[in-house]
């Protein structure tokens, strides 16, 4: 269905990569030991007008899909309508076949802050723009004060805006097409969906994302989950794309 990353290969194989992959390629700006390892716990980088700089490229910790199969993993309480809770069993017994990234779509808003695939952050004055290696997707967030549209079409990431609340930026999404899904397991949401995402970074190596789901035409009231990124210095961004997407004709249900 894919093909799979560099990155996961080279791993596997226990074969050294080449520079020229740019796969162990030293980040500037990177606090160190004297042995040279990138030391995580250093202080929150900032940007030259004193906010938090959450640029750089973010996994979920040890690459897990713990949240992308399942954004309320941890169990938080997800009260759904009827008509919700009866297609999410449909997605679940029939082993979610027809979930956008079995189809060569990519994934959305949610499930790319839950996707353990790397995730490059840019962050400049106006905008923050986040490019993720899997499916060669990419979204923007807009910082520069502007409203979100009174008037849109679905857009597979939505329309967002951030506002800094101290050092926590706040992202308010709305206008997500109803094609996509909050998560791999197949959790739906209607085209009432708005998403607030709360992004902190603590310090150099961590960043917390805490996810608030608000879509009174599924759930009977939002939900919110908390979602760990950890940096991954020295590294960049690879080729992955998605090239066949018939391999998931086979999967009928449990």
């Amino acid at each position: 269905m894919r093909r799979i990353s560099s990155r996961f290969t080279l791993a596997f194989l226990g074969i050294v990569p080449l520079a020229a992959q740019w796969l162990n390629y030293p980040t500037p700006g990177t606090p160190r030991t004297k042995g040279g390892k990138p030391i995580l716990s250093a202080a929150t980088p900032r940007t030259r007008d004193g906010k938090p700089d959450f640029s750089g490229i973010w996994i979920a910790p040890g690459y897990s899909t713990r949240y992308l199969d399942n954004l309320a993993a941890d169990g938080v309480d997800v009260r759904m309508k009827p008509w919700a809770a009866a297609l999410y069993k449909e997605r679940q017994d029939n082993l979610a076949k027809d979930r956008p990234g079995g189809r060569c779509l990519p994934h959305s808003v949610t499930d790319y802050d839950a996707h353990h695939m790397p995730k490059k952050v840019i962050q400049t004055p106006g905008v923050i723009v986040m490019l993720f290696e899997s499916y060669h997707s990419w979204r923007q967030i807009f910082t520069d004060g502007r409203p979100l549209p009174a008037e849109r079409d679905p857009a597979w990431f939505g329309y967002s805006v951030g506002q800094w609340d101290g050092d926590a930026l706040v992202v308010n999404t709305v206008g997500i097409d109803e094609k996509t899904w909050l998560d791999d397991g197949g959790h739906p949401h209607s085209d009432a969906l708005r998403v607030i995402e709360r992004f902190r970074r603590p310090d150099f190596g961590h960043m917390e994302v805490q996810v608030t789901i608000d879509d009174p035409k599924t759930y009977d009231r939002p939900w919110t989950v908390k979602l760990p990124w950890e940096l991954a210095p020295d590294t960049d961004l690879l080729d992955w794309v998605c090239e066949n997407e018939k391999d998931f004709s086979h999967l009928v249900g449990k």
